[in-house]
């Protein structure tokens, strides 16, 4: 069975975080076609959610001291992140946000304890705009570069003060060359096991000494740190790869000048960025997170959109467009076939479910307990996913989760069913439909129903209603269904 709105919830699902009463009724006017465009040019869209933290109408947060302050108090960063899935008009840059964030796994908790917590906070989660010395954080950095050019993404991370401090990029140097972020860039950032040698690894690590990092204390309190190309720490000699650096087939970047060495890491990335597999790795990470964790692309799609991406010069956004509007996105057998994220599975039901009342520092810290914590995944190769975020304590966490949400909001959940109360099965499909679970089984689809009338029969009073449906809530949002999306 197909719920109300399907197709189009479907696409808020993935794209998205799921979407509220609201905003389906905004999406539905545009049509699916309209809201892949729009969805896909958020750039049109006005930016301005962050200044919605702390108003009335919008789910709450708490701030960890006597402010809230997001740039600085990596708590408070969590809670505005959260915030702005829920609340954003632009759900796709922030689910674009949430992918790179784990394709470049950057962890928190290293950077704090090389700088402390407030600066390894800005280095994360920072607005330029609201910091005293202009630091952007790398998942605000992500969130702008999120659907531009690919190998311009690569970049920008590569110079990241955040990645140069976690993967040990501030003290590369000809005389230590520092292999990490070689290592990265090749295994998990582009092309991937197989496609590159022990002495690749070597060579990226020569290409990218004297990538280092900056700190100047203009302001004590806000120092500001970029990235430094410190020409006297270069490796100036020659480097040659297993695999093609530049279009006529040439493996070797040439020896240059120290002021000029800057360049080998640019060529090192266009080179990457531009590998057949390179392209072929992030279409199946695409397909994984947008379309089905639980069935395989084709090889047609895969090679497909793969060239695509190389056709395009690495454009993001028409890839991401191409995928959104494809045969296969819309397929009917690819909904409900991911494992939502922790992040996912908040933001969807607060939305689904409302936010009347509640904080988000709850969220965070239940969050943890479902196996994700924003702004640190557990190593360089992210989060496990697909079934991998279904642990016996994960989804206990999801449970409890599903119980605080539904009793928060009981009063909502009841005035919403009374039009439906003229039965149990009428109640069942109001709420099946307003949360849009997988379908459910025959036998699981019985067992609800049967909560509702299992305290006698059925009269659809506001008692009955104030009993039963915050429960009924309470089940689906935490059952297995209501994991998939």
């Amino acid at each position: 069975m197909v719920y109300r709105d399907e197709v189009l919830r479907h696409l808020l699902r993935r794209a998205g975080f799921g979407a509220s009463d609201a905003e389906l009724e905004y999406y539905s006017r545009l049509g699916r076609r309209g809201t892949v465009e729009t969805l896909v040019d958020f750039e049109q869209i006005h930016d301005d959610v962050d200044a919605f933290v702390g108003a009335p109408g919008y789910v709450g947060v708490k701030a960890a001291g006597a402010v809230f302050s997001p740039n600085t108090v990596i708590g408070d960063a969590r809670q505005r992140w959260l915030f702005r899935m829920i609340h954003t008009a632009r759900p796709l840059q922030e689910k674009m946000t949430l992918f790179w964030h784990n394709h470049f796994a950057t962890a928190y908790s290293k950077i704090a304890g090389a700088y402390g917590a407030a600066d390894a906070t800005r280095l994360m989660a920072a607005r330029a705009a609201e910091d005293p010395a202009g630091q952007e954080g790398q998942v605000e950095t992500i969130r702008r570069l999120c659907l531009g050019n690919f190998r311009d993404l690569m970049v920008a991370m590569a110079k990241d003060p955040a990645m140069l401090i976690w993967l040990d990029g501030r003290y590369n140097t000809k005389a230590r060359p520092q292999e990490n972020f070689g290592r990265e860039l090749l295994e998990l950032f582009s092309m991937g096991v197989g496609f590159y040698t022990e002495p690749d690894v070597y060579a990226a690590a020569r290409v990218f000494t004297g990538w280092n990092l900056a700190r100047t204390a203009a302001n004590p309190s806000y120092p500001r740190y970029e990235f430094a190309y410190n020409a006297s720490l270069h490796d100036t000699a020659a480097k040659t790869f297993s695999f093609a650096i530049y279009p006529d087939g040439g493996r070797t970047i040439p020896a240059r000048s120290a002021d000029g060495g800057l360049q080998d890491g640019l060529d090192l990335i266009a080179a990457v960025a531009a590998h057949p597999q390179t392209a072929r790795r992030l279409v199946s990470r695409f397909w994984s997170f947008f379309v089905s964790e639980v069935n395989p692309p084709t090889e047609r799609f895969v090679s497909g959109l793969a060239r695509d991406v190389l056709a395009r010069g690495f454009d993001l956004r028409a890839v991401m467009r191409r995928l959104l509007q494809s045969p296969e996105f819309r397929s009917e057998e690819n909904y409900h076939t991911k494992y939502s994220w922790p992040a996912e599975f908040v933001a969807r039901s607060l939305k689904e479910v409302g936010w009347e009342g509640f904080t988000l520092n709850n969220a965070v810290s239940q969050m943890a307990s479902m196996g994700q914590v924003l702004y640190e995944p557990p190593d360089v190769a992210g989060w496990e996913q697909g079934p991998g975020w279904i642990s016996s304590g994960g989804m206990l966490a999801r449970m409890n989760f599903a119980a605080q949400l539904s009793r928060a909001q009981a009063a909502a959940l009841v005035k919403a069913a009374r039009p439906h109360a003229s039965s149990p099965g009428a109640v069942l499909s109001h709420e099946i439909g307003r949360l849009s679970p997988a379908p459910f089984g025959r036998e699981a689809y019985d067992d609800l129903l049967a909560y509702l009338t299992a305290s006698g029969a059925w009269t659809g009073s506001d008692a009955q209603l104030a009993m039963k449906v915050p429960g009924l809530v309470r089940l689906i949002v935490g059952s297995g269904e209501y994991v998939f999306v």
